[in-house]
């Protein structure tokens, strides 16, 4: 496995992972885990399925056969071997993002008006990407994931930030319409009505995390996901200098879409472009 990049696979049910980015839930999990090429994990609780060993594949679930979407999964393992790919793009015949797989079904039984919520928005349905590229880990040492471009330019990112003082973290980047759909519906069950949840998180669908584009960003000694984050070097420095990168802060005030400000949220953006520049930087920012 050395030397391959590290690729995640997306189908509609289920996530291929590589080698190695997945903690193990017990010593029998950590030797089936080093010896897996690929291990299969449900997109909707975490749960992982099965492992794909050099000599075949290993439940880790009763009754896997029956797990929905398992033969998308398997196929796509198949085409893998057959002709793995030169590299991140060249996925065989498989598309560049998912069908919307069911989406339009779940939000209607979270009793939620799709058509409502996207006219007052101005925001559109967002596909999955069918493929995401390994883009370091987050604040938290979880497993990053970007789409390729997004993830280039968030490496450039951070080196540039780097090279000025400034050390960037990222809180998060793609999520999967099952993990927003999950919010809605633990909150749901906890008694909130669907405007309240929509008050502080977008509708599962159309969040930018779902294109692998967008990403949640931090600095050391600031809490995640607050407006404070404004008021650090790091958000300065972005503010001058991440546009020149390809990166834009898709919610500020008084944005069109009615999202609450968020100062932490960036999303990548190949045309963009703008003047860069300096500011000094805080110790609460600054690299160690």
């Amino acid at each position: 496995m050395r030397g391959q990049p590290r690729v995640l696979y997306n189908t509609a049910e289920i996530e291929i992972w590589p080698h190695g980015l997945l903690r193990a839930r017990s010593n029998h999990d950590a030797r089936t885990l080093a010896r897996a090429r690929h291990v299969l994990r449900r997109k909707r609780d975490g749960r992982y399925l099965a492992a794909v060993l050099p000599n075949g594949i290993l439940p880790l679930v009763e009754r896997l056969p029956r797990e929905p979407g398992l033969g998308e999964a398997l196929a796509l393992l198949d085409a893998l071997d057959a002709a793995p790919p030169a590299g991140l793009g060249g996925v065989l015949r498989y598309p560049r993002t998912l069908p919307l797989n069911r989406l339009h079904e779940r939000l209607h039984d979270l009793h939620l008006d799709e058509a409502g919520y996207a006219a007052r928005t101005g925001l559109a349905l967002v596909p999955e990407p069918a493929v995401l590229a390994f883009s370091g880990f987050d604040r938290y040492r979880r497993p990053l994931w970007l789409v390729q471009p997004a993830a280039r330019a968030w490496s450039r990112l951070r080196q540039a930030a780097a090279a000025d003082g400034i050390a960037l973290e990222a809180i998060s980047g793609y999520r999967s319409h099952d993990y927003q759909l999950g919010i809605f519906q633990r909150k749901l069950d906890r008694g909130q009505s669907v405007e309240q949840i929509l008050e502080v998180n977008a509708a599962p669908g159309f969040s930018e995390h779902h294109s692998g584009l967008a990403l949640d960003l931090s600095c050391p000694g600031e809490p995640p996901a607050e407006e404070s984050f404004e008021t650090t070097p790091a958000f300065a420095w972005l503010q001058a200098r991440a546009a020149s990168h390809g990166f834009h802060m898709s919610y500020p005030r008084q944005n069109p879409h009615g999202i609450v400000y968020e100062p932490w949220h960036w999303r990548f953006d190949p045309t963009a472009t703008a003047a860069p520049g300096n500011k000094e930087p805080d110790p609460r920012c600054s690299k160690e």
